[in-house]
């Protein structure tokens, strides 16, 4: 996995975590699910750049 596409997961992922962090503390369902799904969308890129990676290997 390159460190650009890492990086940007992982930022994809914290920002996942605030939205749902938000969500939880203004009780607002909609911005949780919106965080828990960008969360999920990261984890999903992160596990198919793995996948790549050990193809190259």
């Amino acid at each position: 996995m390159g460190i650009g596409d890492k990086l940007k997961n992982s930022a994809e992922e914290a920002k996942g975590k605030i939205k749902e962090k938000t969500g939880d503390a203004t009780d607002n369902e909609d911005l949780q699910a919106e965080g828990q799904a960008d969360k999920s969308v990261a984890d999903l890129k992160q596990a198919g750049e793995k996948v790549k990676d050990a193809f190259k290997d």
